[in-house]
């Protein structure tokens, strides 16, 4: 199966919905959770142990997370669920309804069903998990998630035995920083955080400036731009035009990424939204804050007549930028495991993980995915091969980590500020 017949088609895909905005982050049941998350069993050998609950993993000190007894892994050579149902818990669009029809076809001789079950963002999401609001199977968190869901046993971890695909994923997951020895998850999908423009309506070259992120701060544009409604990722912007951390807690850097937001309020007057993939190639705005699976998006949302040769997509060429992740795990109460193990392993198939690609329009870490192919299989156009996400970058490029519950807060406020126009 080539890659050609994958294109992106449009949808309305996983980033319009957030990990989690100042309203979600106050839901009620969170702090009992997080409560619970301090008083649980479990924690990390190697890099960490027994890490507070916000004190995650980084690159420079990676966790190999305890299995405790109260929670191992599945048997090995266990047969597949008569008449079992793979649940799976993720966001609106973020899966390829093939993948899950090519599964249920591959063991149809076990009846077996793959459903999804949605939600908005991940606060929401674990919460309902934790209480039993929802039965599901497997769940698509982030890993600056994944202490929680282990100190709680939320989540079950993983028999290697079932998934041999993960040899088809870039090494770098099968010992990743926050799960050191994959024991927990497998990789889903890999994106950048850049910037999109039209060609046609900007005259300048956003990629030769000496700080491309300047351009966001441009009046010729004034009105005709967009960034990302996830304070993370917009602030993290700000940080990264001042060659500063994104994960920074420095009172006065996040006086200055708090000066230059009401600077970009004031001058630019931007939207702040998700919807960059519609508005960047119809025309509502010229420039924008974008993900690099958006930017790909892109290409389909292009008004009739007109070519996706005029978008363009940067991230720096060194690779020093946002770099992110999203991951599958097993959920504690999955009733079907052996299914839910096998169902993992299907998404790590290389032309599983291709249709998913062209379905939502975000890379799955395959080997065999690389730039020329994508342009020369014509998946996405050359003017868009900087959207295609390296391996090399998840090396030179920074994460968004989780804050601590102090710190976090000192965000939320510039962004709150920020949202309400100062």
């Amino acid at each position: 199966m080539s890659v050609e017949e994958h294109r992106p088609r449009p949808s309305l895909n996983r980033r319009s919905f957030l990990r989690g905005t100042a309203a979600a982050l106050a839901f009620p049941s969170l702090a009992a959770f997080l409560e619970a998350c301090s008083k649980s069993p479990g924690g990390a050998t190697g890099g960490a142990s027994a890490l507070p609950s916000f004190s995650v993993a980084s690159p420079t000190n990676p966790v190999k997370w305890d299995i405790p007894a109260t929670n191992k892994a599945i048997a090995s050579g266990l047969t597949p669920e008569q008449g079992g149902v793979v649940n799976i818990y993720t966001y609106t669009d973020y899966i390829d309804p093939e993948a899950l029809k090519s599964f249920e076809a591959k063991y149809k001789k076990y009846n077996v069903k793959a459903l999804v079950t949605t939600f908005e963002d991940t606060t929401e999401a674990i919460t309902k998990i934790r209480s039993g609001g929802v039965n599901v199977d497997l769940y698509n968190p982030s890993y600056d998630q994944l202490g929680k869901l282990i100190k709680t046993e939320l989540i079950q971890p993983l028999n290697h035995d079932y998934l041999p695909n993960i040899a088809n994923v870039w090494p770098e997951f099968t010992n990743p920083f926050y799960d050191q020895e994959w024991r927990y998850t497998t990789p889903y999908t890999v994106y950048t955080t850049g910037i999109a423009w039209r060609a046609d309506k900007v005259t300048a070259d956003i990629a030769a400036l000496p700080n491309p992120y300047d351009s966001l701060w441009d009046p010729a544009y004034s009105k005709k731009l967009s960034v990302l409604d996830d304070y993370r990722t917009c602030m993290g912007m700000v940080a990264f035009r001042n060659n500063l951390s994104p994960n920074t807690t420095n009172p006065d850097d996040l006086k200055l990424i708090h000066k230059q937001l009401t600077q970009l309020n004031q001058t630019m007057m931007p939207k702040v939204n998700v919807t960059d993939y519609q508005d960047l190639p119809t025309g509502v705005v010229d420039i924008c804050q974008a993900w690099s699976g958006d930017a790909i998006n892109m290409q389909s949302y292009m008004p009739k007549g007109q070519s996706a040769d005029v978008l363009r997509y940067w991230f720096p060429s060194d690779g020093k930028g946002a770099i992110d992740n999203d991951l599958l795990v097993i959920t504690k109460t999955c009733k079907s495991p052996v299914l839910a193990h096998l169902f993992l392993d299907h998404m790590l198939d290389y032309d599983v993980a291709i249709g998913n690609f062209g379905a939502i329009g975000y890379q799955p870490p395959q080997v065999k995915i690389t730039p020329d192919k994508l342009v020369s299989d014509q998946f996405i156009p050359q003017n868009l091969s900087a959207a295609v996400v390296l391996p090399a970058y998840f090396d030179t490029g920074q994460r968004s980590l989780e804050l601590s519950p102090a710190d976090d807060s000192a965000w939320q406020l510039i962004w709150q500020q920020f949202k309400a126009g100062a």
